[in-house]
């Protein structure tokens, strides 16, 4: 089986002294791409040559609202510069999205949406953060409405609000957060969605799953996701699984650098 960790921020400093035995260790066990978020303007930049480095990782372009202190408004002329000459090295725009936890909500709205629009203009899928935030990026949408669809990272809400994600084009991520049993809402929604509208995640180095507290999560992890999500699945075959997780994670993105593969 094949797998791709839809996101995973393999760039930060927790990877610096194993990023190449780690990246091949992972394809060993056949996690085989890694989609790395752009979190601010100078973090962005440096992607590229991570993506040149290492030909498996994908690569995206953003404004992370929990950096929301080192934005400002030419930072987004500058990603729009940025984004439109490297069109062809990214394959969405993101991280980005509206955090509850995070104060200055019209600065973060602002900036959301111009990554929106970013995404419409470059016809490139969004990858969204939301923290208590569902109702707000719905009013974000309404404002500025997505056209390529993307991925709501690590998606924890209602039903309602995953099939709100799916009617507008979006895949939700699911990371190691239905690892653990007390997570039973996100656990019973992501067992009702069908696999063509999930990607699987791990968020390395964060969220840890279940049994790993205290440990710098990886992509290691992801066939552990994969697991996870058999058991809240149990009348699907594992093998056609795999093959629809691995397909709806290209089919976002698959104009943008990822090529389907048989199995």
């Amino acid at each position: 089986m094949q797998f791709i960790d839809s996101h995973c921020h393999l760039d930060f400093s927790e990877f610096d002294l194993n990023r190449e035995s780690l990246i091949n260790e992972c394809v060993a066990k056949g996690v085989n791409q890694f989609v790395v978020p752009g979190i601010t303007l100078a973090q962005s930049h440096t992607l590229i040559k991570l993506k040149v480095t290492y030909p498996s990782i994908k690569i995206a372009a953003g404004l992370h609202p929990y950096f929301l202190e080192q934005h400002n408004e030419l930072h987004i002329e500058a990603l729009f510069d940025f984004a439109t000459a490297n069109k062809h090295q990214l394959v969405a725009i993101g991280e980005c999205g509206l955090d509850r936890s995070i104060e200055n909500l019209s600065k973060q709205t602002y900036l959301f949406e111009q990554q929106i629009r970013l995404s419409n203009e470059l016809s490139l899928p969004l990858i969204v953060h939301h923290r208590q935030s569902h109702d707000l990026i719905a009013q974000s949408f309404k404002r500025c409405k997505p056209k390529n669809g993307g991925v709501i990272h690590a998606f924890s809400g209602s039903i309602q609000q995953a099939q709100y994600y799916i009617k507008h084009g979006f895949k939700l991520g699911v990371g190691g957060v239905i690892t653990y049993e007390r997570a039973v809402k996100t656990r019973a929604v992501i067992a009702a969605i069908e696999p063509d509208n999930l990607v699987l995640e791990t968020d390395s180095p964060s969220m840890p799953l279940s049994g790993y507290q205290g440990e710098i999560n990886t992509p290691l992890h992801i066939p552990d996701v994969f697991n996870a999500l058999c058991d809240l699945k149990p009348h699907s075959d594992r093998e056609a699984l795999a093959k629809q997780l691995y397909d709806s994670c290209s089919d976002v993105i698959a104009y943008h650098g990822f090529h389907k593969r048989c199995f």
